[in-house]
């Protein structure tokens, strides 16, 4: 199976390719911006499956797809927020959310390949997705949260969550008065829950309010490490794949 990875954050790329590898894929082809992206397809055969970054060092990856004809199954690798999520499932064999999950991954290869087998086409429609990315379908977010405090159910508005943070198999949210209470989501259910542009998961373990940043300090290995106003439990380091996004989430 001929597999190429388009990712302009080499780090990302390079992990996706060991991941790869680890299932007996080879991706010798990883390729950074949509120039080079776009000389590559010129010159040489397109592959099986194509682990597709959006945003690129030089644009959106779409442009790619505006000059060239797409023969290759398409597996998005994105930290887009859900409200374009579906128009990726619809669109390509499937998406992956930033970090990439190994089981995650795992799954979208194997979907590949039994679409592959029963002969299923993939019709690509990059300008539908294209157009969801620049006038996102509105959605309802939550609000409030309802945790139980002895006897008593509490109810917890969004906004005076600081961060939501997994620890010993629970899901916690820490307010601006300084408590812990315990959630009966995990953060992966959260995913489709919280307002993307208040909410940013930084790691597999913390989501953090933008409204409580109060300092972001260069950390080891080209992380980050987040300083909320209150929370002083653990430290909230942002994973390096995410630094990019967290970044651009911040502006």
């Amino acid at each position: 199976m001929n597999v190429i990875i388009i990712e302009d954050e080499k780090p990302s790329a390079r992990r996706l390719q060991r991941m790869l590898k680890a299932l007996d894929l080879n991706a010798e082809t990883m390729l950074h911006s949509v120039e080079e992206s776009l000389e590559w397809f010129q010159n040489n055969p397109h592959p099986d499956i194509i682990f597709l970054d959006i945003q690129l060092s030089d644009g959106l990856s779409f442009e790619i797809f505006e000059s060239i004809e797409i023969q290759s199954a398409v597996i998005f690798t994105t930290a887009y927020d859900e409200y374009a999520l579906q128009a990726f499932k619809l669109n390509s064999i499937d998406y992956l959310l930033k970090p990439i999950d190994e089981d995650e991954l795992k799954k979208a290869v194997q979907q590949y390949t039994k679409q592959k087998s029963q002969s299923q086409a993939v019709t690509l429609d990059f300008n539908e997705i294209k157009k969801l990315l620049v006038n996102p379908i509105e959605r309802e977010y939550k609000k409030r949260f309802s945790v139980k405090v002895g006897q008593h159910i509490k109810l917890i508005n969004v906004d005076d969550i600081e961060c939501i943070y997994s620890e010993n198999k629970g899901t916690y949210a820490f307010t601006k008065d300084g408590r812990n209470y315990l959630l009966d989501m995990t953060l992966d259910q959260l995913e489709d829950e919280l307002e993307p542009h208040t909410f940013f998961r930084v790691s597999r373990k913390f989501y953090v309010n933008i409204n409580a940043i109060k300092d972001i300090i260069s950390y080891t290995n080209s992380r980050l490490q987040v300083k909320l106003n209150r929370f002083k439990d653990l430290d909230i380091i942002v994973a390096r794949e995410r630094v990019k996004d967290f970044k651009n989430w911040l502006e």
